[in-house]
């Protein structure tokens, strides 16, 4: 790990944070399947619901992940990322900045190939522990925003296994 030298101390700084360029984003979105979806609430102005349905429609396989639900977006819900079966390519993170350690351990234990802090959700040491174990991270940014940037809003996964669907959010 990189790091700077406080003067007059022998205490290391870690570096701060970076997220990976655009053209790393972009390759990650477009080599990405499966996405599990950290606190996908089950209301459909949500910013965690509006995602996972941008997400759908593009042809994504997304695994909802919360703890009160049965099914989301006529997916199965799952407790844990580590419960989701299968690989996973990312985990998007709709959670409050205090609970991200326990979602990086969650990822890791799933062995996904990388996290995505959605915006405001920010910790420095668990975007670096996992960087440190091969993840590629990007922190406070917004998937769909970012996604619809370096892709364009129009992009659907080419060679998906289902038909990319619009998805209709069900009312509380």
């Amino acid at each position: 790990m990189l790091a700077s030298w406080r003067v007059g101390s022998n205490a290391r700084i870690p570096e701060p944070f970076r997220n990976p360029d655009d053209e790393r984003i972009r390759d990650l979105l477009k080599s990405a399947r499966r996405i599990a979806v950290v606190g996908l609430s089950p209301r459909p102005h949500r910013d965690s619901n509006r995602v996972a349905r941008y997400l759908l429609e593009r042809g994504y396989d997304v695994a909802p992940v919360y703890p009160r639900e049965e099914e989301i977006l006529g997916r199965k819900v799952y407790r844990r990322v580590q419960d989701v079966p299968g690989p996973l390519d990312l985990v998007d993170v709709f959670r409050r900045s205090e609970t991200l350690s326990e979602v990086v351990d969650d990822a890791l234990a799933a062995r996904a190939r990388a996290l995505w802090f959605q915006l405001d959700c920010v910790d420095e040491a668990g975007a670096h522990r996992a960087t440190a174990a091969g993840l590629t991270v990007v922190m406070d940014r917004c998937l769909m925003v970012d996604h619809a940037r370096l892709l364009g809003r129009t992009w659907t996964r080419p060679e998906s296994n289902f038909l990319a669907q619009e998805v209709t959010p069900m009312d509380d």
